[in-house]
């Protein structure tokens, strides 16, 4: 029988004293002699980072190329006239944004037919730029007869996801495709205080499907208390009982914290609103509002008017959801149909493209 050579113990290389108050990163050394990188937790109770990997830069680096990038954010404002679209567009963003700037004036005749303006400014603020498009829609509901006088608002919301489409399908397309489908339509309805008219209805009920409807009701300072308070409760009956539906959808809300916040946002909706650019002096402090014989309506006051909370929640909590909405859900819509109507491929149109809006730097 053979000898058993037993195997050659090597000693095991020195391991160099780590240095105090220098963590080593990337590895963490656990019982039995194995070792983790030093993300590997173990469950609730993981290793602890030992030195510092930089993970947290993310958010920053993010943040910077964004800021390069910029922002875009498209808002189309829809109402018969008189409603004061314009103005609470431009209280909104508090920038003379609206089309009343680009040489539009109270003596211009009502048009014939449906029109869409769409008038484009670069807004800064803090370092941060947007791209503002405010889409204009004079002449709706303006007519004896209105019949379908949504189609023209349609047509042209159609018209922005079929361009990012064929934008989007190019064999050698932009690093950065332009951004001019409508994120969000202002629906204005009248403060008669009874119900809403079926304009209001047919084009809710038509236009729900394929952009994010927020209602508004414009001027609410002709309203009392209890009028206001019944007529939004009345408004929310209706659109509940036609089946329309408004922004922010219950089937969008992500988890049980984005419902909670939204179900507090629809219970103040539509938001009885008042806009205003014009400043008056009340208890000594300047502030934007609307003044009659018996005082003066400030705007920005949430005992007068809910102008507040609409800005934050159009700008401030929501603007990004938003445009992950008008993305993922009604563009994602359009593409789906639009591609399986054609084989795969959207026809590529002769017809020239539509007349560019107008840009400004505020």
């Amino acid at each position: 029988m053979s000898e058993v050579v037993p195997p050659e113990v090597r000693p095991k290389p020195a391991v160099p004293v780590k240095p105090s108050g220098v963590g080593v990163a990337g590895l963490s050394q656990v019982p039995g002699g194995s070792s983790l990188g030093s993300l590997g937790s173990l469950g609730s109770g993981g290793s602890a980072l030992l030195g510092y990997v930089g993970i947290d830069t993310i958010i920053e680096q993010m943040r910077r190329k964004t800021m390069k990038t910029g922002f875009d954010f498209n808002i189309m404002v829809v109402g018969h006239s008189g409603l004061g679209k314009s103005t609470l567009v431009n209280t909104l963003f508090k920038s003379q944004v609206s089309r009343k700037s680009s040489g539009w004036s109270r003596e211009d005749k009502i048009p014939r037919t449906v029109e869409i303006k769409a008038v484009s400014h670069v807004i800064e603020e803090g370092g941060v730029k947007m791209k503002l498009t405010v889409i204009d829609t004079p002449g709706f509901g303006d007519q004896i007869n209105n019949d379908n006088c949504w189609e023209p608002i349609a047509k042209y919301i159609n018209e922005q996801y079929e361009k990012f489409l064929k934008e989007e399908v190019n064999i050698a397309r932009k690093k950065r495709i332009p951004d001019t489908r409508v994120h969000c339509c202002l629906y204005f309805i009248s403060p008669t205080g009874h119900s809403l008219r079926p304009l209001d209805m047919e084009f809710m009920r038509h236009l729900s499907r394929v952009v994010n409807i927020i209602p508004v009701i414009a001027k609410a300072d002709t309203l009392t208390v209890e009028e206001k308070a019944e007529f939004k409760q009345r408004v929310r009956k209706e659109l509940e009982a036609h089946g329309i539906e408004f922004y922010p959808q219950k089937e969008f809300d992500e988890d049980m914290e984005d419902k909670a916040d939204n179900d507090k946002i629809r219970e103040f909706m539509p938001f009885a609103v008042v806009g205003s650019d014009k400043e008056y002096q009340v208890n000594g402090k300047r502030v934007l509002g609307r003044k009659t014989p018996w005082g003066v309506v400030e705007v920005e006051n949430p005992s007068h008017c809910e102008f507040a909370r609409l800005r934050d929640f159009l700008i401030r909590s929501h603007l990004q959801d938003l445009k992950e909405v008008t993305h993922n859900i009604h563009y994602e819509t359009y593409r789906a149909k639009r591609l399986n109507d054609n084989g795969g491929l959207p026809p590529v149109s002769s017809a020239p493209d539509s007349e560019e809006p107008h840009e400004s730097n505020l």
